[in-house]
């Protein structure tokens, strides 16, 4: 068993769970499996769920919402990214830890605790925004590729959704993960920007540790965009599902909540993937402040609203590399991002229909999982090239994930707490604190974006 520290904030004593006689089963290779794997050696090779999650939420559409903080409001958003970190942190191991423990992901752990009917409510408003969601990363890497390279944006678009889904259909799930943690790097290209110009460091510095709020309806919304662009839903179901799927990859791996001798090895492996994962993708976030700060908002251009007007926007005034290396950047994040939307959507609703999935598995034995993640990403590929704007379609996409992440963080929280589902591997005090936390900023958030909108 775990030591107590990592394990139960209770300190109340329970028979462990009867093992599920399903489990070893679920653990089996799956027939036909793309790959297994043996288990990870040294801390580089434990990097994956966490990492790859962390990086896929600075996609395209949080491109646009860090830039355009940057240059509406210069440094002064900038500490809205320490505030994030630790809330981050916390939703996301604590999903994490749904799927290392009971070997399920989120939507099954909803279906213990609730109605399905409620839990259909949230999986719906989930596909939705992620469907929306892709369809504006698309457009906005469409934009970016035509700026950088030249060539018809449709063209674009339709290249990177259709080599997105192929790479997940058909390219086995090993190397898969592989080809997304090369893609994280991508990121650095923002740091890259930022260095490229000069920066006010002590300007910077007050910005993130010193709070400058402004009491107007631009600056509040700017702040909740920020919030829910960093904190959002789909990345929840995204850790969770590939811990489970870590589960299968690994032979000797099962869940813990059946295995509790792998318990501190598998805790402190996602403690260290979760706070790599989320602290690189606020670091990123930061720098992209930083560069728009210092370059557009110094220079005037204090209404960039897309990713494509502030890569052409930073051209005259931070040089021809920086141009290309912002606009690579925002392919890169999007293929990143596209698999962990589509992926995430077609994951949940494959649990509420009750049919196989993994992208572990290959397309004939999870045909109905593989149709469900080929239709998000058509749609949403569809949705790109419908002339839709796309920072219309982010703010629909950012009410929908809003109203709907308050009662998934609250169900993720309750499920990570319930010994029904995690049998005496509940979560920490600590963990508690913090995953609570994030879902009262989120309420707040919500509720800002409701009053901002319509009031």
């Amino acid at each position: 068993m775990a030591p107590q520290a990592d394990t139960s904030a209770t300190d109340d004593a329970v028979d462990a769970p009867a093992p599920d006689p399903s489990q070893r089963e679920r653990n089996a290779v799956p027939p036909g499996a793309k790959s297994r794997a043996p288990a990870r050696t040294g801390w580089l090779a434990k990097l994956g769920p966490g990492l790859i999650t962390g990086a896929a939420d600075d996609d395209p559409s949080g491109i646009a919402t860090y830039s355009q903080a940057g240059s509406s409001f210069g440094y002064d958003t900038a500490w809205t990214l320490l505030l994030t970190y630790p809330l981050m942190v916390g939703i996301q191991l604590t999903s994490a830890r749904i799927g290392r423990v009971s070997g399920r992901g989120l939507t099954e752990a909803f279906l213990r605790l609730w109605p399905a009917w409620g839990v259909w409510l949230l999986v719906g408003s989930l596909v939705v925004a992620n469907v929306i969601n892709l369809g504006a990363d698309l457009n906005a890497m469409g934009d970016a590729a035509a700026l950088v390279t030249a060539g018809p944006k449709a063209l674009h678009v339709i290249a990177f959704g259709l080599v997105s889904l192929a790479l997940q259909i058909w390219l086995p799930y090993e190397r898969y993960v592989r080809v997304l943690k090369w893609l994280t790097l991508s990121l650095l290209s923002y740091v890259a920007v930022a260095f490229a110009v000069h920066i006010d460091w002590l300007a910077a510095a007050k910005g993130a540790l010193l709070p400058h709020l402004q009491w107007n309806k631009e600056f509040i919304t700017m702040v909740v965009a920020i919030l829910g662009t960093t904190i959002s839903p789909y990345l929840f179901f995204w850790q969770a599902e590939q811990e489970v799927e870590e589960i299968k990859r690994v032979p000797e791996d099962q869940a813990l909540r059946q295995a509790p001798s792998q318990a501190p090895a598998h805790l402190k492996r996602l403690k260290l993937d979760t706070w790599i994962g989320m602290g690189f993708s606020n670091v990123i976030a930061f720098f992209m402040i930083l560069a728009t700060a210092t370059t557009l908002h110094a220079h005037g251009h204090t209404s960039i609203e897309t990713t494509a007007q502030a890569a052409q926007a930073l051209k005259p005034v931070a040089g021809e590399a920086a141009f290309v290396l912002f606009g690579m950047g925002i392919v890169g994040t999007g293929l990143l991002a596209l698999p962990v939307l589509a992926g995430s959507a077609a994951y949940a609703l494959s649990s509420m229909l009750g049919v196989r999935k993994g992208l572990d598995r290959p397309l004939d034995k999870a045909p109905a999982f593989y149709a469900i993640l080929a239709a998000a990403m058509l749609i949403g590929l569809a949705i790109g090239l419908s002339g839709v704007s796309p920072m219309k379609a982010l703010v629909y996409a950012a009410i929908i994930n809003a109203l709907a992440s308050v009662p998934i963080m609250a169900g993720v929280m309750l499920a990570a707490s319930s010994r029904k589902v995690m049998g005496d591997l509940v979560i920490a005090r600590r963990l508690k604190i913090l995953g609570w936390a994030a879902t009262g900023v989120m309420l707040m958030a919500a509720i800002a974006t409701l009053v901002t909108r319509w009031l």
